[in-house]
C-alpha cells in the first residue's frame, strides 16, 4: 500500500503564548486519534507551533484506508423466533440496529449474526473530518468569532495549508479554503510562502524568516542568551515557563542585551527581577555572587539593521517600571516596619477569626512556644511573629504581591532587626510548594510552623473544612509544609502540644471541642501520600499511625525502621504472630492480665519465650529511649524462634484459668515490645 507525507497548517492571528504548547500537543493528539480510529497507519509524527500557526506533519501516511469487516452477534435463535417461527421484537430490533432488513441477517448459527464488508476510503477524503474534529476538541476555554462569520476559534483564522504528498486536499475548515500557501514573517517576508511539499515545510518557512519548530526556537533563545550573558560576565535567569512564553511570542528570535541605570540596584533585586520577568518578559543577569547586574536580555522578533533602536526602545519601556519599584521602596522605608501593623488592624484575615494583626499576634505567641522546643530562641521567634505580616500593608507588596516576605526581610534589616528575625519574615511562607526551599533558620522554622498551624486550627475551628475540589486556604499545603519542615530539618516537635496551644490562642472564636484531634488527624493523614510517593507501603504507614505519635520526626523514624524491618527474613512470621496475638487478646473479656508468673509455666517453651522476652526487653530499653527503632526491631527479630516454638507446643487457651491468664500476660508482654515501635500486626 502506498504512503505519502501529510501536512496541515492552520494560520491565525497571534495565539495566546501561555497556551501555545498545550494547543499544539492537543492538535497533534486529536489528529493521531482520528488516524487510528480510521485504521490509517503512519511512520512518524511531528508538531510545530509558532505565534501565528499550528502545524502537524505526518510522515509515511497510508493513502488508502484498508477494507474492514464488521461482525455483530444478535440474540440466540430461540429468542429471535416464536413457536410459529415468526420473528420476535428482539430479532427485529437487532436488524434495525444493523440498519438492514431481517432477510439480510445470517440465521444459520446458534445466534443471529450480521456481517458486513466495508470498503476502505481514500485517505484524502477522510482527512478534512479528522482535522476538523481535532480543532473542535482543542482545550480552548473561550472561543471567539470574527467579522460576520459563525465559525469560532481561539483567534481569527487567516489561512490553511493541507497537503497529502503534492496534492492539496480540497476542503474548507474554520472559514479557510485549504491551499498550499502559508505566510512568512510579518515584517521580513509578509508575502505568501509556497509550501513545495510536506517534508520541505520547515525549510520553506525558514527561508521566509519563520522558525516553525518551537523546540528549535527554544534552543536558539536559550543558547544565545547564555552566550550573551557570558559576554557580560554574568549568568541569565531563565525560568522554564518564561522561556516557553518567550518562545511562543517570536517567529524569528534575536536576543539582545539592554541595560538600566545602576541606581535602581539599591531596590531589592527580587522586585526588579519580578517586574522585568512578569511584565516585560526579559531575562535578568546575575554576577558571580548572585547579585543583579544592571543589564537584561530581551528577545526581539526581528533581525534589525539597527538593533540599537530596539535596545533603546526596551530600555525606555522598563525605566518607568523600575522607577515605580524605587519609589515604593523609598516610601516604605520612611517608617518602621512595625508601624505597618496599625494598618493591619483594619484588614480582615477571616471575618470570624479577626484581623491580619490578630493573626500576627497569635503567630507570635505560638512561635515563641514552638521555638525553644526545636532549639530556638523564644524572644526572637515572638518578634518575628509580630512583624510577620507587616509588609502586607506596604506600598511595595501592594504593587508587587510576589514580594511578600521578601520586602519584610529588607525592611527589617533596614530597621536593624537581627538577621534571623529578618530572614524569618520571608521563611514563614516556606516551603512555597512541593519540593521547594525550607527555612534556613530555627526562628524561620518556628514562625513558618506557627503560621501554618494557626491557619489550620482557625479554619477548621469555624468548620470550613477543605473538600475534594475546594481548599481556599490551602490547608493541605499548610499541613504538608509543617511535616516537611519537621521531618526534613529533623526538628522534634510534639504537634499534640503545639496544636493544643494554637487552639487555646483562639479563645472563644473557634469551637474547640474535638478540634485539636481533627487538625492532628488531617496533618498526619497527609503523610500517607508523602510515603506513597517515596515507595513506602501503606501498611507500614498504618502500623505507625496506629500508635499516634505526636512528633512528625518520631513518626518518620518509626516508618523508616519498619521499612527496614520488612526486609528481614523473620519479618513476615513475626507480623503474622503479632496479628494472631492481637486477635487473641482482643477476645478477652475485661482487662488483659499483666503479670507473668513463672510458677504457672508447665512447658519448657514457655520458659524459653519468657527468658527471650526478658532479655530482649533489657536490650531494647536503651535503644527505644534513644529512638533507635531500626536497631530495636532488628533485635526483636531474634524472638522468632522461641515464638514459633511456643505456638507449636503450647495451647494458649488452657483449661486452667491461671495458666491461661499467665499465657495471655506473656503474649501481651511480647506484643508490648513491638508496640514500642509500631503495630506490626498490620503488616500481615
Amino acid at each position: 500500500m502506498s504512503a505519502q507525507d501529510f501536512l496541515v497548517e492552520l494560520g491565525t492571528e497571534e495565539l495566546p503564548p501561555k497556551a501555545l504548547n498545550t494547543l499544539a500537543e492537543a492538535f497533534l493528539g486529536g489528529i493521531e486519534k482520528g488516524l487510528q480510529a480510521a485504521g490509517l497507519n503512519f511512520e512518524a509524527k511531528h508538531v510545530y507551533a509558532a505565534p501565528r500557526r499550528l502545524a502537524v506533519l505526518i510522515r509515511g501516511l497510508a493513502t488508502q484506508q484498508p477494507d474492514r469487516s464488521i461482525n455483530l452477534d444478535g440474540p440466540p435463535r430461540q429468542a429471535a423466533f416464536n413457536a410459529e417461527g415468526n420473528p420476535t421484537q428482539a430479532a427485529l430490533g437487532f436488524a434495525k440496529k444493523c440498519g438492514v432488513d431481517l432477510s439480510e441477517i445470517d440465521q444459520s448459527g446458534p445466534k443471529l449474526r450480521y456481517s458486513q464488508s466495508i470498503k476502505g476510503k481514500p485517505t484524502a477524503s477522510l482527512l478534512p473530518t479528522i482535522v476538523e474534529d481535532s480543532l473542535n476538541d482543542l482545550p480552548i476555554p473561550k472561543r471567539m468569532r470574527w467579522a460576520a462569520r459563525k465559525e469560532e476559534f481561539v483567534r481569527p483564522t487567516q489561512w490553511l495549508v493541507m497537503l497529502l504528498g503534492d496534492q492539496v486536499i480540497d476542503c474548507t475548515i474554520l472559514a479557510q479554503k485549504a491551499g498550499r500557501d502559508s505566510r512568512g514573517h510579518r515584517f521580513h517576508h509578509p508575502q505568501s510562502v509556497r509550501i513545495t511539499s510536506p517534508a520541505n515545510y520547515l525549510a520553506d518557512l525558514r527561508a521566509a524568516y519563520v522558525l516553525a519548530d518551537a523546540n528549535e526556537r527554544r534552543e536558539l533563545i536559550s543558547k544565545r542568551t547564555e552566550e550573551l550573558a557570558r559576554l557580560q560576565e554574568g549568568t541569565a535567569i531563565v525560568p522554564a515557563d518564561l522561556l516557553d512564553e518567550v518562545t511562543a511570542l517570536v517567529e524569528w528570535p534575536v536576543p539582545l542585551v539592554c541595560s538600566f541605570e545602576e541606581r535602581f540596584l539599591e531596590v531589592p533585586q527580587e522586585a526588579l527581577i519580578t517586574t522585568m520577568q512578569d511584565n516585560q518578559k526579559y531575562f535578568c543577569l546575575l554576577d558571580v555572587d548572585g547579585k543583579l547586574l544592571p543589564r537584561f536580555i530581551t528577545v526581539a522578533n526581528i533581525e534589525s539593521k539597527d538593533p540599537r533602536q530596539i535596545i533603546e526602545g526596551n530600555e525606555k519601556v522598563v525605566r518607568p517600571r523600575l522607577t515605580d519599584a524605587e519609589f515604593f521602596f523609598k516610601q516604605d522605608k520612611k517608617q518602621k516596619l512595625e508601624d505597618f501593623n496599625l494598618r493591619l488592624q483594619n484588614v480582615v484575615f477571616q471575618e470570624k477569626l479577626g484581623s491580619v494583626y490578630d493573626k500576627a499576634e497569635r503567630v507570635s505567641k505560638l512561635a515563641a512556644f514552638i521555638a525553644p522546643r526545636i532549639g530556638g530562641d523564644a524572644q526572637r521567634a515572638a518578634r518575628a511573629g509580630l512583624l510577620s505580616k507587616c509588609d502586607l500593608a506596604t506600598e511595595m507588596v501592594g504593587e508587587f504581591p510576589e514580594m511578600q516576605g521578601i520586602a519584610g526581610y529588607y525592611y527589617a534589616l533596614n530597621d536593624g532587626e537581627p538577621e534571623d528575625v529578618a530572614l524569618a519574615l520571608n521563611e514563614q511562607y516556606m516551603p512555597r510548594g512541593a519540593g521547594a526551599e525550607l527555612p534556613s533558620t530555627v526562628t524561620g522554622a518556628a514562625v513558618a510552623i506557627a503560621d501554618k498551624l494557626d491557619t489550620l486550627v482557625g479554619i477548621f475551628g469555624i468548620g470550613m473544612l477543605p473538600t475534594g475540589s475546594k481548599d481556599p486556604y490551602a490547608l493541605r499545603r499548610a499541613a504538608l509544609g509543617v511535616l516537611r519542615i519537621l521531618i526534613d530539618k529533623k526538628l522534634d516537635l510534639d504537634l499534640t502540644e503545639a496544636v493544643a496551644f494554637a487552639v487555646s490562642a483562639f479563645g472563644g472564636k473557634v469551637k474547640s471541642a474535638g478540634l485539636a484531634d481533627q487538625v492532628l488527624e488531617f496533618i498526619f493523614d497527609r503523610l500517607r501520600a508523602r510515603y506513597e510517593d517515596e515507595g513506602v507501603e501503606v501498611a507500614t504507614y498504618l502500623s505507625v499511625r496506629a500508635l499516634k505519635p505526636g512528633s512528625a520526626l518520631d513518626f518518620d523514624q518509626r516508618v523508616q525502621a519498619v521499612q527496614a524491618f520488612r526486609k528481614l527474613p523473620e519479618a513476615a512470621a513475626l507480623a503474622a504472630v503479632n496479628k494472631r496475638v492481637s486477635n487473641l487478646l482482643s477476645k478477652i473479656e475485661g482487662n488483659v492480665p499483666t503479670t507473668v508468673e513463672a510458677k504457672y509455666f508447665d512447658n519448657a517453651n514457655e520458659f524459653s519465650l519468657y527468658s527471650a522476652i526478658q532479655q530482649a526487653d533489657q536490650a531494647v530499653q536503651p535503644m527505644a529511649a534513644a529512638r533507635q527503632y531500626s536497631e530495636t526491631l532488628a533485635r526483636l527479630a531474634a524472638l522468632r524462634e522461641p515464638v514459633d516454638a511456643f505456638f507449636e507446643k503450647v495451647m494458649v487457651n488452657a483449661e486452667d484459668a491461671n495458666v491461661r491468664a499467665n499465657r495471655y500476660a506473656l503474649l501481651a508482654r511480647l506484643r508490648g515490645l513491638f508496640l514500642g515501635v509500631a503495630d506490626i500486626s498490620l503488616l500481615g
